[in-house]
């Protein structure tokens, strides 16, 4: 009795399981037949229904849904291999995404249902060139000629295969190499609008915004790459790269506020040790630093580092100000009024600038004119004693009777002395000197006390005139080595 309702049962389950089938077999060939109705269509002779499968391959490339392009021409090859069309199309298709030697066969297998059809036989042509033109790009960008790669690029590859993924990233690269930021974020732009998640394109338009110093915008970029990716490698060592750059550049800035100049000038050597080609950046911390330098006094140093921010941007006014100030330290007068000059022609409402011009005309003046301490051999600080000794030493030494065979340098030499005293012997003269003012066109001797040589034209008679003597002592005992004055 058991045994038959087991029986009964398992003819029942058996049953269900068969009608299952049964119906989903049904199903499937249902979808089946909706699916690639076009096709059938197409293998009955009914050119309408493959006009509009190639229709919706043709809206699909228009929004750049390529795969769903391929997809639909390889069904309908699957449905009708003979279907010379369908090839045609994905090859075409192929080509523009820079798959080769797919679209390569496509066309191949075209040519074989329809031999010596021109239009395919041209398209297989400049696949040919552009696959051409990439191997030559890259290898041009391999060897850094970057203006060539760009041209193989955009003129060749870029135009036979216009949705080629790897073409695009490499001319992101190029643009990069060479420099032009704007259209690297530009051409990055348009990758990632297709395919937001792209990394690559968005570690090279980070790239771009760091070069332009945009860091914030950098930062983004990287950021959004790590978390779809966090152990991209590029991504990780751009973004750690960048953060400690930023903190390299704070920790200089702080030590300037806080008066540290020589923690800052470290710093500073440090940060632009971390990326040389960081111009934009680096610019500004070429422009700091010399400025520090010029803080310290280190002139020589300070020139080097102004001269690098003006490489980057000859225009950089700060630079030339701040050169300037340099070469007043290291006494290159006439080079600190020129920068200064250059400043102060491209920033002619800034005082500060055109009183630095100022002071180093008034240097570049004063370094022209004679100097009588050096001619007296005697120091700035020197007292009135030690100026007339300094003076009887080298009126005695230079004295054109002691001087025969060299009488005309020692008369000229005798003048100098002569000028140099009755400068630094008047108090008033002197310190109108020391401040720099012109006084050499005041006449020498028209004060008191001055000393007057006058050189004869055709004897050996000397005329000196002193109030109270020779500085030093009288003349009634003549000069040391017997050697008297004549009056």
């Amino acid at each position: 009795m058991n045994l038959a309702r087991f029986s009964t049962a398992m003819d029942g389950v058996a049953w269900r399981g068969l009608v299952y089938s049964v119906f989903i077999l049904h199903f499937v060939f249902a979808c089946q037949l909706l699916l690639l109705q076009p096709l059938v269509s197409a293998l009955d002779g009914k050119p309408g229904s493959a006009a509009e499968l190639l229709e919706r391959v043709s809206q699909s490339i228009k929004v750049k849904r390529y795969s769903e392009a391929i997809d639909d021409l390889n069904a309908a090859i699957e449905a009708d291999p003979t279907l010379s069309e369908a090839y045609f199309r994905r090859a075409s298709v192929l080509r523009q995404l820079c798959r080769y030697e797919e679209s390569e066969k496509s066309y191949e297998k075209f040519l074989e249902l329809k031999p010596r059809n021109s239009a395919a036989e041209k398209e297989l042509s400049q696949l040919r060139q552009a696959r051409s033109a990439l191997d030559t790009a890259w290898t041009l960008f391999d060897s850094g000629d970057f203006t060539k790669s760009l041209e193989y690029v955009d003129k060749v590859v870029l135009v036979f295969s216009p949705a080629c993924l790897k073409a695009k990233l490499l001319k992101v690269k190029l643009l990069l190499a060479e420099r032009d930021y704007s259209s690297a974020i530009s051409e990055s732009g348009f990758i990632l609008k297709e395919d937001e998640d792209n990394l690559e394109a968005l570690l090279l338009r980070g790239r771009a915004y760091y070069y332009l110093a945009d860091h914030d915008v950098a930062i983004r970029h990287f950021q959004k790459g790590l978390r779809l990716d966090p152990e991209h490698s590029e991504l990780k060592k751009a973004y750690f790269g960048l953060k400690n750059l930023l903190k390299k550049s704070k920790s200089a800035e702080d030590n300037v506020n806080k008066g540290k100049l020589r923690l800052a000038v470290e710093d500073f050597k440090g940060a632009l040790a971390l990326d040389p080609n960081h111009l934009a950046h680096n610019v500004h911390l070429h422009l700091a630093l010399c400025n520090v330098l010029v803080k310290l006094g280190r002139g020589k140093d300070a020139i080097t580092s102004c001269d690098e921010a003006l490489n980057i941007d000859g225009e950089l006014i700060d630079a030339f100000v701040q050169r300037g100030e340099a070469k007043l330290l290291t006494e290159d007068w006439e080079g600190a009024v020129e920068d200064l000059k250059s400043a102060a022609q491209k920033s002619p409402q800034d005082m500060n600038i055109r009183e630095a011009l100022m002071r180093a005309e008034k240097a570049l003046k004063m370094s022209q004119r004679k100097d009588w301490y050096k001619i007296l051999g005697v120091s700035k600080t020197s007292s009135m004693s030690e100026i007339k000794r300094a003076y009887k030493k080298l009126a005695l030494q230079w004295h054109p009777d002691k001087n025969v065979e060299n009488r005309e340098e020692a008369e000229a030499q005798f003048r100098e002395i002569a000028a140099a005293y009755e400068v630094l012997s008047n108090e008033d003269k002197r310190t109108r000197y020391d401040r720099g003012e012109d006084i050499e066109d005041m006449g020498m001797g028209s004060g008191g006390g001055g000393f007057h040589p006058n050189f004869g034209g055709g004897g050996q008679q000397y005329t000196f005139s002193f109030e109270g003597g020779f500085p030093g002592g009288g003349f009634g005992g003549g000069f040391p080595g017997g050697f008297e004055f004549q009056f």
